[in-house]
């Protein structure tokens, strides 16, 4: 192709506003296919209408596995699937949730690196944690073009920042400014195709739905004393990733900020487990010892007293990690 005809794009909360900029600005005789991943319910509905009415004249599809995709034409991913590109065809891929959602930015800017190289724009708009920079930077291993919303433009700029720290972005400007900048950057020639490296393709068969086992894993990662969240498998650091990312042998794949953000929950829910465990133990010893005193074993009830009084005050001090902890703004009060 003479062109950059491949444009992707991906956002999340705070995406949409952004999003309909973009397309309000690109010419009917765009030169170029847009493929746009939002993060979306599995039974969201009103995306397509909503991506149709900012599109104006180009026309808009729900992505279909095996649709043949064509310039000048949107397509947006489909609920619970990921899309990915293949050749000049759509593949809709039920591989394990990246960043615990599917569909994952990061999976279709990979395809779209993999299969189309320098030809390829990438785009990340608006959005909480990282997915779309491992993306964004596969995009870049392979000679394509790395565009980001600049952060202090976006409602949400965690993920234009991450993008912004994991590769070296061509361009960062407000999203007023992106869809012209598009129109122009479509029509001008690719670079230099480069090597398609083996872990870039091994993360787009993942996303595809292939079997991925632990020898495969090895390849592109080291086993971590950490636990996948989503399956509790064992989680592996993905080699040189930017950002930092892990996989588990079913393929579930996490950005660190994302692992994180999904542990703390855990850890929020078990220290709750934990609270309310220890404060039933404090009442049926508290029980026992109000029994001990009815029935005259005053040494009894005393013993169980200083028991029901320890367990009052580990669960005094679970009670206030759990609404502390988790909370930067909020300190413990000194004691």
């Amino acid at each position: 192709m003479s062109n950059r005809d491949i444009i992707v794009i991906g956002g999340s909360a705070g995406a949409t506003a952004p999003l309909k900029q973009i397309l309000a600005a690109l010419p009917l005789d765009l030169p170029a296919a847009i493929f746009i991943v939002l993060h979306i319910p599995a039974q969201g509905i009103g995306i397509l209408s909503t991506v149709a009415a900012a599109a104006g004249r180009l026309p808009v599809h729900q992505a279909v596995d095996g649709m043949i995709f064509e310039r000048g034409h949107v397509y947006l991913a489909a609920p619970d699937h990921h899309l990915l590109l293949s050749g000049d065809h759509i593949q809709l891929g039920r591989g394990p949730r990246e960043n615990m959602v599917r569909p994952a930015i990061d999976a279709l800017f990979r395809s779209a690196a993999v299969h189309h190289g320098p030809r390829v724009i990438g785009i990340v708009l608006s959005g909480l944690l990282s997915d779309g920079a491992a993306g964004l930077h596969a995009i870049k291993r392979c000679g394509g073009m790395a565009l980001v919303q600049e952060p202090a433009d976006a409602i949400s700029p965690e993920m234009p920042q991450r993008a912004l720290e994991a590769t070296i972005a061509d361009l960062c400007v407000p999203a007023a400014k992106l869809g012209d900048v598009l129109s122009d950057l479509a029509r001008e020639a690719p670079g230099s195709a480069l090597p398609v490296a083996p872990d870039i393709r091994l993360e787009v068969e993942i996303a595809a739905g292939e079997r991925i086992g632990t020898g495969s894993l090895t390849k592109i990662a080291d086993p971590a004393a950490l636990t996948c969240p989503s399956c509790g498998g064992v989680l592996s650091a993905v080699k040189g990733g930017h950002p930092m990312r892990f996989r588990c042998q079913v393929g579930h794949a996490y950005t660190a900020d994302a692992l994180a953000k999904e542990q703390e929950g855990q850890v929020d829910e078990a220290l709750r487990v934990a609270l309310r465990i220890i404060e039933e133990r404090a009442e049926l010893v508290q029980r026992m010892a109000d029994d001990g005193r009815r029935s005259g074993r005053a040494a009894v009830a005393e013993m169980y007293d200083v028991r029901a009084a320890e367990y009052r005050e580990y669960a005094d001090m679970i009670r206030r990690v759990v609404l502390h902890s988790f909370d930067p703004a909020i300190r413990p009060r000194e004691t």
